[in-house]
């Protein structure tokens, strides 16, 4: 299986799957001398892990890193920094009744017709379980970026919509409530949706919206490798994700070039940010942000018709313990990729002007 690799000079490979006895990554390319703060991997590890609420899966895992390489007395070798994480709380046997049959809009059938062998004990590879190896590199690559502060947080959940710009929301609202949405009064309202729809056996989608300050100018490439274009990649590599927008996104398409063109003030910063902080597919200076979309989860506690090994019509119900709404667990993880990204085009960069 290829496709297990992302970045170039700051490169993370992962490894594991959902139901094995543990799932990791290697970090290939990180400096040497970074000290590391180990309660801030912690920290983002227990953003991302399940359980943490009653809208999220119950699946119970302690989610602690364990490094095995390129770390030595709290600082980085400059070697390959290996690490693994347990999976503890695993419960096979809820994914017996899918072993000859496929979930619709889940990668069951596209995994078996591809390789013609499945691990359907919770997806294998393909499990959102392989994102927390993300969440625990891009901890590491936040640390190396600092001041750059990548914060995200839910703008939607079905049709709840936080319909605001991300300079008019309270940052300090996020990790207030559990869905992850940067407001007090829409965190009540998307929560018991959730609940409801969680009660109805079924799941709901929604996005993230994702903020980057303090970025330097000069980060990206101006042709294959524009920074909107790894950060595209980045996001729509999520389990999950159907969409991705930066700057004015789709909106900008209404607007005339009149309105829509950043006029530049004499300290190279400016008087708007349409561009979404990126010009050329190179960042400006400006703050980067952008939003990820997120389909309902596949698996649903309802009778849904499908199909088997053999091709015949069967029926499924989902069993085990699922997120009814991938959204709040997903803001960790789209930081983290976020982080992923710049922290290779910052070694990109130091590179360059050697």
């Amino acid at each position: 299986m290829a496709g297990n690799s992302f970045g170039t000079l700051f490169k993370l490979t992962t490894f594991g799957e959902s139901h094995g006895k543990a799932i990791g990554g290697i970090i290939d390319g990180c400096p040497a001398g970074l000290t590391i703060d180990f309660d801030a991997i912690e920290t983002e590890m227990n953003r991302r892990k399940p359980g943490q609420s009653k809208i999220v899966t119950q699946r119970k895992e302690p989610d602690t890193v364990q490094f095995l390489s390129g770390i030595f007395e709290g600082k980085t070798t400059g070697t390959p920094i290996g690490f693994m994480i347990e999976n503890s709380n695993q419960k096979s046997k809820d994914y017996s009744h899918i072993k000859d049959s496929y979930r619709p809009s889940h990668a069951d059938l596209t995994y078996d017709q591809k390789y013609g062998h499945r691990d359907y004990r919770g997806g294998g590879r393909s499990s959102a379980r392989e994102t927390a190896s993300r969440v625990a590199a891009g901890a590491i690559a936040k640390q190396l970026l600092k001041p750059i502060s990548i914060t995200a947080y839910t703008s939607s959940v079905g049709t709840l919509k936080l319909d605001k710009p991300y300079t008019d929301v309270d940052f300090s609202e996020i990790e207030n409530n559990p869905v992850r949405v940067a407001d007090s009064k829409m965190a009540v309202e998307m929560e018991n949706y959730i609940k409801h729809i969680r009660k109805q056996g079924d799941t709901v989608g929604g996005t993230v919206t994702c903020v980057i300050k303090n970025v330097p100018m000069g980060l990206g490439e101006p042709v294959f490798d524009k920074l909107h274009a790894e950060l595209g990649k980045a996001m729509l590599s999520i389990n999950a994700v159907k969409g991705f927008e930066y700057g004015s996104g789709f909106k900008g398409t209404t607007m005339t070039g009149s309105q829509h063109n950043d006029e530049i003030n004499p300290d190279h910063t400016t008087k708007t940010n349409f561009s979404g902080g990126i010009q050329g597919g190179i960042s400006n200076g400006m703050d980067i942000y952008f939003n990820v979309a997120f389909k309902p989860v596949a698996t649903i506690m309802q009778s849904q018709p499908t199909i088997n090994k053999e091709g015949d019509n069967v029926t499924m119900e989902g069993k085990g313990r699922h997120d009814p709404c991938v959204v709040p667990r997903a803001v960790p993880i789209v930081e983290a990729m976020a982080a992923l990204v710049l922290a290779d085009f910052w070694m990109r960069d130091k590179v360059s002007t050697l």
